[in-house]
């Protein structure tokens, strides 16, 4: 497997933040000496998901107990951080390709830390004229996002709402409050590395492939849902048995996960249209939509990516 041009740790001086997104010159990457306080509620005597995400990017956005953990998993699993980058720009080329397709508004479900390659960075590359809300219920993430937009958004076309995926209809009425997306007009909803996360219901059991059926049911026709999900599922042997081991690392010191099987990540687009060329490994969706600067991810073998992805939209 080659690696090239993964930039696992921030420079001091970046100016492009990778995936060919470009801040100006008179801007700074946002990182966690911007906020060095954490905001109430962080737990810090954890790794918590979408932190070690981000340091798996090459963010700053994490704790020491983050990076720790994260440490530990790569030592196990030293593939996951280009596993992790190809799952990124498995988002940037979504945006783009939808963008494309004349979608000019997307919410990102669980969008994590935004520190490399933003969603509404990528759109607006494409369409300066496009919307995009973001959604999530952990502090540091909405944290980070408030500040991101404060700093470099547009109020009139950015927006970020603290909400749990897991309570569709009221998440739904706090995107549709921030006056920024028009609910009657086709969205592209991105639904990217959330529901391996378990979405665990009052009785405990996960009702993460539930909630996205209802946001089905929600988007108006024309809308497009894109969802990326870990599998163990045709994987090849020798990393099926490291997934084994990624599992008990998070179930036991972050948060439960759940490895879906190709038909079940398949079923949570429903009874959406695919978008060619289907469901398939992220390295391999539009590749003609990464951007020039991007960094470089070959797998010796397609599967190693061990992300399964689709776009389907709604009749």
């Amino acid at each position: 497997m080659s690696t090239r041009g993964i930039r696992t740790e921030p420079t001091p001086h970046a100016r492009r933040v990778w995936d060919g997104t470009v801040v100006g010159e008179d801007q700074e990457v946002i990182d966690s000496t911007d906020d060095p306080v954490p905001p109430a509620g962080v737990d810090l005597g954890r790794p918590i998901v979408a932190r070690v995400y981000d340091w798996y990017l090459g963010g700053t956005a994490n704790s020491a107990v983050d990076r720790r953990f994260g440490e530990q998993v790569l030592a196990a699993f030293p593939l996951l951080r280009p596993i992790a980058v190809a799952n990124r720009l498995f988002l940037h080329r979504v945006v783009r390709h939808l963008v494309r397709l004349g979608i000019r508004q997307f919410v990102d479900i669980g969008s994590g830390v935004p520190t490399m390659g933003n969603t509404h960075q990528a759109a607006d590359e494409v369409a300066p004229d496009s919307a995009v809300v973001y959604v999530d219920y952990e502090p540091v993430a909405v944290a980070h996002s408030r500040q991101l937009l404060q700093r470099y958004g547009d109020p009139a076309r950015h927006a970020v709402v603290d909400a749990d995926l897991r309570d569709p209809d009221r998440l739904w009425q706090r995107v549709a409050d921030t006056g920024v997306i028009d609910l009657d007009q086709p969205i592209g909803l991105l639904v990217i590395a959330v529901l391996h996360v378990q979405q665990p219901g009052p009785d405990g059991v996960d009702v993460g492939p539930r909630a996205l059926a209802r946001y089905r049911e929600l988007l108006c026709a024309g809308s497009y849902l894109a969802v990326s999900h870990i599998t163990d599922d045709g994987v090849p042997e020798d990393v099926a048995a490291r997934l084994v081991e990624l599992k008990r690392m998070y179930d036991t010191s972050s948060s439960p996960v759940v490895w879906r099987s190709q038909a079940e990540i398949r079923e949570l687009l429903g009874d959406f249209d695919l978008v060619p060329p289907g469901m398939g490994w992220t390295p391999s969706w539009h590749p003609e939509e990464t951007g020039p600067n991007s960094p470089a991810i070959e797998f010796d073998r397609p599967n190693e990516a061990v992300i399964w992805a689709g776009v389907g939209r709604k009749p």
